[in-house]
């Protein structure tokens, strides 16, 4: 059955955005789905201007510096405890100490240490992007291709220096582009080669293996044909991944030194490279340096399984668990069709009938629900760590998942953290539902999809805090 324009214009607002701002649903209700594909279409989709964040190399460069302060002052501490012990020789009034990265700033201003502070500049970028954009599409195909391809700050290092920057670089350019380019973007990026131990990855027979290298890595490999293209069981063997293994070898980051020109950037050290030909999944990869595993993840991008499995998670991230076959179908044919094209990909995915069912809907991811909280109230975020101390809380802290396949993407994982839910919406609502109207926030919010039950629910709460707790509790907003 056909939906009314107003009703299919707030489905399309939860289910394909953030959920409704100001005006949204009454903006989009004579033609939702041409809303949806207009948002693709906008110069600049998906990109973050913003002069003040660093690039990757220049957080690699800036945490590096922090890293040798700090190790600086502990070594000072030592010196100072040692000068201090009955009779030791007093020490020159300077401490004669060196230090390696003198002048480099340990804090910022607020009392931030560098990496934090750069964490958090990104984090805040990122949740603006979020709250301010109409609709919320594009930047929601960013989130899922930034936990498809996904790395952990808490790893430290690169990884945490470079979270934010790594979204920037290798997901936001590319996620209306070719899904060949954003692959090969992620896996040479700094932060991913950093991640999955692949940036001192040595094939055997290379002159740093011949020399004592530690020798060779298969995480990456593994992680590429596993999680980021062909999926599980799909027809390659351990062999494949050790071959794949070596292919990539030599790709690594220049060590972020200020001596150092590109420090902190992608290389290809062709001193760690296994120079041979490899077989990957029956076809043979000539030596041939760099190209040669550019080659192996064009073959990769291209593959059925690929499109397939890409397919799948899509329609499962936005439309069901358990998402329809036809429009994994529909899917999967079309990106092989275009050969990756992944604003094609979007395109097919909002205009298959199949997204559009509004039984069973989705439990939003606490990022997701957490944004579409501040859009309905106009909640100001300029300081976004409430938001990521609550993102912890719900088991979804930025840019940490647990594992390399990313947060999960089934309601099962995050039905337990309802109560803690609870909780956040209460101390949200505390703070702005004084000034706010819970029926107006309802209409803005849900609009058409409450029921008489939710309708009454907000109705009968004893202040307005407690309705918008309520109401940010009900399965109309908290689902997609």
């Amino acid at each position: 059955m056909a939906l009314d324009p107003h009703t299919e214009a707030t489905l399309a607002l939860h289910r394909f955005g953030f959920g409704p701002r100001a005006g949204t649903i009454d903006k989009m209700a004579p033609d939702p789905r041409g809303a949806l594909l207009a948002e693709l279409e906008q110069p600049g989709a998906g990109a973050i201007v913003n002069g003040d964040l660093l690039t990757s190399a220049e957080a690699a460069q800036a945490g590096r510096d922090f890293r040798m302060v700090r190790k600086a002052a502990k070594l000072g501490d030592r010196v100072q405890g040692a000068a201090n012990q009955p009779g030791a020789k007093p020490q020159a009034p300077d401490g004669r100490m060196a230090d390696p990265a003198q002048g480099a700033p340990v804090m910022r201003d607020g009392g931030l240490a560098i990496p934090q502070q750069i964490f958090l500049d990104e984090a805040k970028a990122r949740l603006a992007a979020a709250t301010a954009s109409d609709i919320g599409f594009v930047e929601r195909l960013t989130w899922f291709w930034s936990n498809h391809f996904c790395i952990s700050a808490t790893k430290g290092g690169p990884t945490l220096w470079m979270a934010g920057a790594y979204e920037r670089e290798a997901i936001r350019p590319h996620v209306l582009g070719r899904f060949a380019d954003m692959l090969l973007a992620v896996e040479t990026h700094p932060a991913m080669l950093f991640y999955l131990d692949n940036a001192r990855s040595i094939g055997p027979d290379s002159p740093a293996g011949r020399n004592g290298g530690k020798g060779l890595n298969e995480n990456l490999a593994r992680e590429i044909m596993e999680l980021h293209t062909l999926g599980v069981r799909t027809g390659y063997t351990q062999a494949d991944v050790t071959h794949f293994a070596n292919v990539i070898t030599g790709w690594s980051m220049v060590p972020p030194r200020p001596e150092l020109p590109r420090g902190g950037q992608f290389t290809f050290n062709p001193r760690m490279h296994e120079p041979a030909d490899q077989k990957v999944m029956g076809k043979l990869y000539a030596n041939d340096g760099f190209n040669q595993g550019r080659a192996v993840l064009l073959a990769l991008a291209r593959h059925p399984a690929t499109a397939r499995h890409i397919a799948t998670k899509l329609a499962r991230h936005f439309v069901a668990d358990n998402p329809p076959s036809a429009l994994v179908d529909k899917l999967a044919k079309r990106f092989l069709d275009t050969k990756g094209d992944l604003k094609e990909l979007a395109k097919a995915l909002v205009t298959a009938p199949e997204s559009w069912a509004t039984s069973p809907r989705k439990l939003k991811r606490p990022g997701e629900w957490m944004v579409g909280m501040l859009r309905a109230t106009g909640a100001n975020a300029s300081d976004p760590r409430p938001l990521l101390q609550a993102q912890n809380l719900l088991g979804e802290p930025l840019w940490r998942p647990p594992a390399p396949n990313g947060f999960a993407d089934k309601d099962a994982a995050w039905i337990d953290g309802l109560a803690q839910r609870l909780d956040i919406a209460t101390a949200l609502s505390r703070r702005v539902g004084g000034n706010l109207d819970p029926k107006a926030v309802l209409d803005l919010a849900v609009g058409p999809l409450a029921s008489a039950q939710t309708r009454q629910t907000v109705t009968r709460a004893e202040s307005r805090p407690q309705a918008l707790a309520l109401l940010f509790m009900t399965p109309e907003f908290q689902r997609r």
